[in-house]
């Protein structure tokens, strides 16, 4: 679905993306991951057609970056770290502009109903929780019906059960058949979403593989935790005790 060759990003002295190559299969969650200043942020923005790359080559579902990007931005959905929406209009009604800017047909209730936000329809953007606000914002990326979505740090500061919801809910746009393309700095997430995960470190991808494998790789090599390995961790008994259900207002 998506080949990136040799991709080059310069600010004049700074070199941000240092020649990174990879390609996403469709149908895959693909997780890009790395330290804060690592690149990932950009080459996605450069997949995107949103930041302008200094060198390299793009491909998404067979258009070239440099002559059809048009035609890419048809096929992506796209979810930022920060999201704007026009302040004065409703949850309905965001998803019928939407609709209307693509040319499509989008019962707005169902779309609302399938991340359990349709009793908040009547609502602005603004009057959502924080949890409330990412799941609208990935739900927008679906109304053009995309090949392929991007997905940038979608869980940054939700409660665990908002967490695990919104795994469910990009588990569930996979298996419509379309590619997801995320970055996360939680690597519990990234074992738990990601078919494979490229690991970028100063430009440049260090890693790329299936997760469990990078992990029986670290395991081979004689790695050993200094702390024991539980059956569940603090979050596995956050979620026992609290139930997995949304406690959204």
């Amino acid at each position: 679905m998506i080949v990136v060759q040799d991709l080059v990003k310069r600010y004049s002295d700074l070199e941000a993306v240092r020649g990174i190559s990879f390609e996403v299969r469709e149908g895959e969650i693909f997780g890009l991951l790395g330290p804060n200043g690592a690149g990932k942020s950009t080459t996605l923005e450069i997949i995107e057609t949103l930041r302008p790359k200094t060198s390299g080559k793009v491909w998404v579902n067979g258009y070239d970056l440099d002559k059809e990007p048009q035609k890419i931005k048809q096929i992506i959905g796209v979810q930022l770290q920060s999201a704007g929406y026009y302040p004065n209009l409703n949850l309905k009604q965001l998803i019928d502009l939407f609709a209307g800017l693509y040319n499509r047909h989008v019962d707005a209730m169902e779309l609302l109903r399938s991340i359990k936000l349709e009793d908040k329809a009547r609502k602005k953007f603004k009057e959502l929780s924080g949890g409330q606000q990412q799941r609208f914002s990935v739900a927008t990326t679906l109304i053009n019906e995309p090949k392929v979505i991007f997905l940038d740090e979608p869980t940054t500061g939700m409660d665990p059960q908002a967490r695990r919801n919104l795994w469910d809910l990009i588990k569930q746009i996979r298996e419509r058949g379309t590619t997801v393309v995320i970055t996360t700095h939680y690597m519990d997430e990234a074992e738990y979403l990601c078919d494979r995960v490229a690991i970028i470190d100063l430009g440049r991808i260090i890693a790329l593989d299936k997760p469990e494998r990078l992990i029986d790789e670290l395991v081979s090599s004689g790695f050993e935790r200094h702390k024991e390995v539980k059956k569940a961790n603090l979050e596995d008994v956050f979620l026992h005790l609290t139930g997995k259900e949304l406690r959204e207002d």
